[in-house]
């Protein structure tokens, strides 16, 4: 029996376990959306933008474990969803999105709607495909889900032009697929494995630095047994929080460009570092020469070796699966016995609480206006630490970031590698969907959420009771503090001039709106939004906040993780130099 081209793409997302894909439909894929309508084995959501589409494939697929897949049209929708493609790219996220095409005999020739998508997205996916034959579509996607989620994850783009989808073929959903050409490593080098362990043997400074990898591999546990078998202090990237509790008192907090004082001076004076499923991107260590500057030994976990040594020099490079290495590496310490030397990580340890001390992350507290810091810590406080969180990008993502410590992975949802605005709404629609039963908060701010506010809609047809947090300060909040500190206080386009009643545009959507003006009104709204009476509705918080509060500590562009810019109240402290280096951060 022959089906169509259309039906053999619904039957292949059956046997993939497909729950839900997001998308919105076209002339180019309406034959796909006709095959949609006529099955059952997974529900469509329909998202009022094809950026919004891919936003929330992506969020289920973090939250989830599972791979998102998006559906968009030829043309303008094909190229909407470029910008949440290169997001998913830029943070290794597991996705298929299938993009239509005009018919195979009009390539070429500017038909209407047509667009290169296979060229336009060519350097933000894993992989892409143009389907040119129907008897390769089945097969097709078998790779597409293969690539998207083996070795290092990433998005895979499927072009399907108008006529494959329409034409008739048997359907052979193959059961395994190989491709000569792409063999990922799953397992480490014993040799360079056994080399670690014993770097940590000699030890008297260990620091472990965790990224996003860790948690695309699963590999929270490891990571925990490791800190704590052999009590080692560790830090987290913005896209590795959550691998370890951060209540633990093992975990120093998020280092780099505003990381705390702590695990930035513990990075920067560290003697060996095991950096596992992270890159050592500008974003956290700036200054290469300068992180380098301290004599250290690094040993680099990471399943893509293009990563390994990509800015730093490497002394031991593991290439393989960040969960496997580990395994192999808590099994050799514990069969050796290999450990740090107590005495200098006693020591260590000791120097570490001095650099807690400070308290980088505290701020000023008021009675008359309200903080975004206090806004986050309340809704910790009110969530039980328990929510999914999503946010946008800016300040308010690094005030959620600092204070919001996440107990497990998976449980932050955000736009790490290209900083996308416009994120947050849609990437909280695709968490709830995939964890139905988990608070979902959505943290974000006035700029951010009006690039992508028409989700409401969606929200609204769908029954999502996602809560958002709008910590709105009438500023776009991190470009106005880089003008503060680089452009004379010139705040050229930043500051919000024409913003709309948050709280009527809620309702408008259906939605409830409140609008938080003083300290003493955060927690009874939060604890509102999130009590029983409102569990199953979307509530809009619109918090005024301190127009003027900036984010630190903050590394600047090119300086070191040393030469921090301290938030005031550490500015006349007496900070002791570590083994006399003055390098001591910037208390300007």
């Amino acid at each position: 029996m022959e089906i169509s081209g259309a039906e053999i793409i619904t039957r292949c997302l059956q046997e993939e376990g497909v729950e839900f894909i997001f998308g919105y439909p076209g002339g180019a894929v309406l034959s796909i959306y006709d095959a949609i309508f006529k099955q059952d084995y997974f529900k469509h959501v329909l998202v009022r933008h094809e950026q919004a589409a891919v936003h929330a494939a992506d969020a289920y697929s973090r939250s989830s474990k599972k791979v998102g897949v998006a559906l968009v049209t030829s043309g303008p929708g094909a190229t909407n969803a470029i910008t949440g493609i290169a997001t998913a790219y830029m943070d290794s996220i597991p996705m298929v999105v299938f993009s239509g095409q005009v018919a195979t005999d009009a390539i070429g020739l500017d038909a209407f709607q047509e667009v290169d998508m296979v060229g336009c997205s060519r350097p933000i996916v894993k992989h892409n495909f143009l389907v040119k034959d129907i008897r390769e579509l089945a097969p097709t996607i078998k790779k597409a889900f293969h690539l998207a989620t083996t070795g290092r994850p990433g998005p895979v783009v499927i072009d399907v032009p108008k006529d494959i989808a329409a034409q008739t073929s048997q359907f052979i959903y193959p059961a395994s697929v190989s491709i000569r050409s792409y063999t990922p490593p799953t397992k480490g080098h014993p040799g360079q494995i056994k080399k670690a362990a014993q770097l940590l043997g000699e030890a008297k400074r260990p620091f472990i630095y965790v990224g996003g990898g860790a948690i695309l591999s699963n590999a929270s546990s490891e990571v925990t047994e490791l800190v704590k078998m052999l009590n080692l202090p560790c830090t987290n990237t913005l896209m590795g929080l959550g691998a370890l509790d951060g209540s633990d008192p093992h975990f120093l907090g998020m280092l780099g460009m505003h990381g705390t004082y702590e695990a930035n001076m513990a990075m920067q004076y560290s003697d060996v570092i095991i950096a596992i499923g992270a890159r050592f991107d500008d974003r956290v260590i700036s200054s290469p020469e300068h992180f380098l500057s301290q004599a250290k030994k690094i040993v680099h976990i990471d399943i893509d070796p293009s990563s390994i040594a990509k800015r730093v020099r490497v002394d031991v490079p593991i290439v393989g699966d960040v969960k496997h290495v580990l395994i192999d590496l808590i099994g050799i310490l514990k069969e050796t016995g290999i450990k740090p030397q107590a005495e200098a990580l006693a020591d260590w340890w000791q120097q570490i609480e001095e650099w807690r001390k400070p308290q980088s992350l505290w701020y000023e507290p008021s009675d008359l206006v309200i903080k975004p810091q206090f806004v986050v810590q309340k809704l910790w406080e009110v969530t039980g630490g328990e929510a999914i969180i999503t946010s946008d990008v800016g300040q308010h993502q690094m005030f959620a970031a600092q204070y919001y410590p996440f107990k497990r992975p998976r449980q932050w949802i955000n736009s790490g590698g290209l900083g996308t605005m416009g994120f947050g709404l849609p990437a909280a629609m695709g968490a709830q969907l995939a964890n139905p039963d988990a608070i979902v908060a959505c943290i974000t701010g006035e700029g951010s959420i009006q690039m992508n506010i028409q989700e409401l809609s969606t929200c609204k047809q769908y029954h999502i009771p996602t809560k958002i947090i709008n910590l709105n300060n009438r500023y776009l909040g991190m470009v106005r503090q880089w003008q503060h500190f680089f452009y004379g206080n010139r705040y050229s386009e930043s500051y919000m001039d024409a913003l709309p009643d948050f709280v009527k545009l809620a309702e408008a959507y259906g939605h409830v709106g409140m609008k938080i003006e003083t300290p003493a009104d955060v927690e009874p709204a939060l604890r509102e939004a999130f009590s029983d009476k409102l569990k199953d509705r979307l509530v809009f918080m619109d918090f005024i906040t301190d127009r003027e509060v900036n984010v630190f500590p903050m590394v600047q562009n090119g300086k070191g993780l040393s030469q921090m810019d301290l938030p005031p109240h550490m500015r006349d402290m007496q900070l002791t130099p570590f083994e006399n280096n003055r390098d001591y951060g910037n208390l300007c």
